[in-house]
């Protein structure tokens, strides 16, 4: 089963700090993003393995938009 991290808000993605094929945990960052003048972290609501990562650095995106899914 694949799990969709998405977008908090809407912002820019300032680093990707994982990479396909990483194993990720719970709670681990995978995103950094640049929201209101501040860096917003995204974690990772489960653990698996990076699918695909769907943004890169400096992508504008909109909330709930999908940046990676895990597996």
């Amino acid at each position: 089963m694949s799990t969709e991290i998405k977008a908090p808000m809407t912002g820019k993605i300032a680093s990707i700090v994982v990479h396909v094929g990483d194993q990720v945990n719970i709670d681990d960052e995978v995103v950094i993003m640049d929201a209101m003048k501040m860096e917003i972290p995204v974690y990772t609501p489960v653990k698996g393995t990076i699918k695909e990562i769907k943004v890169k650095e400096g992508d504008s995106v909109k909330t709930d938009q999908v940046l990676m899914i895990i597996g």
